[in-house]
């Protein structure tokens, strides 16, 4: 019986070899993209999940409520010991993580005694931790003790990954390096590479003792002040809930911060598992994603496989009238209903089992341009992992339901006297109502995803060319290794005068950046500090000019080495009630202790990103906070080539210790909007690929109709109709389908892009003329795709049409 149905179903893909090739791309490619989103939503949801107490581990982070709601993953660092005083029974049971970003590291070159070899890291490589730190977290260890590896100061355990880069096949236990030349190390333990789905990815584990040698981003007695990269992770017994540690973290608070501060202000347990989808606070893998992105992503994967599946219904429906007589036939010679369904079932998993076949090839090519799109590191492939074949099973058997049932139950019920005389009619009102239904679900979905990527793009133009209060273009930004001002102050001498240079400045960093000093400020003589912190960017006096900065009023503060005088912008006034920019000149604010006066004041720049406000902003020279140089370079290509060879050479005189690197400014705001970008490219992959879906079905659709009405064409030829009739004779009635999608598409589109677009402080207004776009889109393609059949037809000869039947 199966090599019956075998046979029948390989009889039926020869016969109809056209539409059978349309339903097997269709299904291949949704198949295909249904099995890359299922890597990708498995490996985003798998994020460290591989730590054996991952459910019980918590992040302790800061939520304020004023003077702005917000939070803060940063602990001072005071509270590691208090904390372990008051919750005893925690002691071993929590830690902090203090990172080291970008370090430099030295080794000694192993082939070549005396030879000095330098690693520039980028990102989270490097962290201070303690011993307890291998108790919350899961590593593989190779070489070393994890009770003992980190128990005293100048130890560091490397992974595998950063053992064999920097000492190649040689056993690293006992080697030294040296931590961004002012932090000697003995390596103490060798671990596997932590897996690349951790929030946690630190390859370089410095000992936390030696921090206070290698000096930390705050002070050791500081209540207050925090650094990002300073974090509490504690892991909380199976009888103690979340919520009840943090009811006693109430009481805690107040006791060790001042009762001002600690009413605007609680600690939250954050689940480890829950930091890698909180986009509203950082973590050490410098990437996150939101889970209602992870569900859209596999919402579109279902959509897509719906799409497919509707073509084939569509089709096997308007083909049924051509295998009535089979079925009539079939039925007289004793075949039951069910029979016929496990046939037609049959030929369904046939041609599922070829497209599954090509979908695998096509995931399997495009797997890694899939990773590279969404910046994700896989290490998994489609053969080698059980779990995606497995997926894939399941998505065939579901596949084969889906859009085989429903033609089997109309091919089989069929009446075998009505069969067998010619009398079944493949447009009756049922299955033309049907066909008709699928084919606005197919252009509802493809022109959801096209509204979509039409209101990303717009909001991406937007990025790219908004007006960010100051100049990013041709500016190179190179960090300070060493905040030395003699050393400043030679390189200055140095690049001063270089024909490619058109201004240079030292600070904080540029005027938009990720990471921000915020503080608290007293405006003139009033009782207590505002209600709100400002954004500090110290920098020297050159910094307006650099980066083309607009003064509204006064002047630019005048050289110093400390904070003397400072500029305001625009949003500082404006929150303090002042309209007028003279107002505020020579009045004075209270920072750090000191009393400056307010002597200039900048016009509004974009202190963050364009997903967050411009904040008040405070301007003053620092020399001691200055971490960035920005270079405003002029010139074509190879004149910039030039300039910034003879910067290096100037560097290496300057910083001989370290290595030199530098980004463009306009790349690093780029790179805010990375994950926007992501999604803009992915939305638009997807939406291509669900209207070239939509439109096989529709010109298969079509194909069938025309051959089906080969005579009606015929005899209207013959009575004088045109071409454009013809044309318009099977156009117009998928026209109104179209447009029927688009008003169901409109709503749901505008609701999803409306919540996606609340992320931004800074965003452009969903507008009328992107959902006819996206109509006129969709109506020229589905124009294109339904003329190619109805031309052809037009265009047949009558004479030739009528002798067909």
């Amino acid at each position: 019986m199966l090599e019956s149905y075998f046979t029948t179903a390989l009889r039926a893909f020869r016969r109809n070899w056209n539409y059978s090739v349309i339903n097997v791309v269709g299904l291949a490619l949704s198949l295909a993209c249904c099995m890359l989103l299922f890597i990708v939503v498995r490996y985003e949801r798998s994020f460290d999940r591989h730590h054996a107490n991952a459910d019980r581990t918590y992040r302790l982070v800061t939520h304020y409520t004023a003077p702005q709601d917000g939070f803060n993953v940063g602990m001072p660092l005071p509270f590691l010991a208090a904390m372990r005083n008051d919750f005893s029974d925690l002691k071993h049971q929590l830690t902090l993580i203090h990172d080291v970003r970008n370090p430099l590291v030295a080794t000694e070159d192993g082939r070549a005694k005396g030879t000095v070899r330098r690693f520039q890291e980028t990102g989270g490589v490097a962290a201070f931790v303690e011993p307890e730190y291998f108790g919350l977290f899961d590593y593989q260890w190779i070489s070393g003790n994890p009770a003992t590896a980190l128990n005293r100061p100048g130890t560091v355990v490397l992974t595998e990954e950063l053992a064999r880069k920097y000492f190649g096949d040689t056993d690293p236990m006992g080697r030294t390096l040296k931590i961004d030349n002012k932090l000697t190390v003995l390596v103490s333990g060798v671990v596997q590479n932590p897996p690349v789905t951790s929030s946690i990815p630190f390859k370089m584990l410095i000992s936390f003792a030696s921090l206070k040698e290698y000096g930390a981003n705050t002070n050791w007695d500081d209540w207050v002040s925090s650094y990002t990269g300073a974090q509490l992770y504690l892991t909380l017994p199976e009888t103690t809930p979340a919520a009840q540690m943090e009811q006693k973290l109430v009481p805690f608070l107040r006791k060790y911060v001042s009762a001002e501060d600690a009413k605007n202000q609680r600690f939250e347990l954050q689940p480890l598992t829950e930091i890698h989808y909180s986009t509203e606070m950082s973590n050490y893998s410098g990437r996150t994603i939101s889970r209602s992105m992870i569900w859209a992503m596999a919402l579109i994967g279902l959509f897509l496989l719906v799409t497919a599946c509707v073509n084939f219904v569509n089709l096997a429906t308007a083909q049924a009238i051509r295998r009535s007589k089979e079925v009539g036939v079939r039925k007289v010679l004793g075949s039951s209903r069910m029979q016929l369904v496990r046939q037609f079932l049959g030929e369904t998993g046939f041609l599922t089992g070829l497209a599954v076949l090509l979908a695998l090839l096509i995931a399997n090519f495009s797997l890694a341009s899939v990773a590279d799109l969404l910046n994700i590191k896989l290490q998994t492939t489609l053969f080698s992992d059980p779990l995606v074949l497995g997926f894939l099973l399941l998505l065939a058997v579901f596949t084969t339901v889906l859009a085989g049932f429903y033609p089997a139950l109309v091919l089989s019920g069929y009446q075998p006297v009505l069969a067998l005389k010619g009398k079944i009619r493949g447009s009756g009102s049922g299955q033309l109502t049907l066909r008709r239904t699928l084919i606005v679900l197919q252009f509802t979905i493809s022109q959801t995803l096209i509204i979509g990527t039409v209101i990303v793009y717009n909001q991406m133009d937007y990025f790219r060319n908004a007006d960010l209060g100051f100049q990013k273009d041709a500016i190179v930004m190179i960090p300070i290794p060493e905040k030395k001002p003699g050393k400043m102050e030679s390189l200055r001498a140095k690049l001063t005068g270089l024909p490619g240079i058109s201004s240079m400045s030292f600070g904080i960093s540029s005027p938009s950046a990720r990471g921000n000093w915020w503080t608290g400020f007293r405006y003139e003589n009033r009782e207590k500090d505002e209600e709100y912190g400002v954004v500090m960017r110290p920098s020297d006096t050159s910094y307006v000019r650099t980066y083309g900065l607009k003064l509204m009023a006064g002047r630019i503060n005048l050289p110093a080495d400390t904070m003397r005088e400072v500029l305001v912008n625009e949003r500082f006034m404006t929150k303090l009630g002042m309209k007028n920019p003279n107002e505020i000149l020579g009045k004075t604010v209270l920072l750090n202790g000191r009393r400056l006066p307010i002597v200039g004041v900048i016009k509004n720049f974009n202190t963050f990103s364009l997903h967050q406000e411009t904040e008040p902003c405070i301007l003053t020279t620092h020399r001691d906070a200055y971490s960035s140089l920005g270079i405003k370079v002029s010139g074509n290509s190879a004149q910039v080539s030039k300039t910034l060879a003879e910067v290096e050479a100037a560097w290496a005189a300057t910083f001989p210790d370290f290595l030199f690197k530098y980004d463009y400014l306009d790349k690093t705001i780029a790179d805010f909007y990375a994950a926007e970008e992501r999604l803009y490219a992915l939305f638009r992959l997807l939406a291509g690929i669900a209207i070239f879906i939509g439109c096989l079905g529709l010109y298969g659709v079509v194909a069938f109709m025309a051959e089906s009405r080969t005579k009606e064409v015929g005899i209207r030829k013959a009575l004088g109709a045109s071409t454009s009739h013809i044309f318009g004779l099977f156009s117009f009635q998928f026209l109104k389908l179209v447009l029927i999608a688009l008003l169901i598409a409109a709503p749901i589109a505008w609701y999803f892009t409306n919540q996606w677009l609340q992320d931004f402080a800074y965003k452009i207004d969903i507008e009328w003329w992107m959902f006819a776009l996206a109509g006129v889109m969709a109506t020229a393609i589905a124009l294109v795709t339904v003329s190619f059949q109805s031309i052809r037809a037009a265009l047949m000869n009558p004479v030739k049409s009528l002798r067909a039947e």
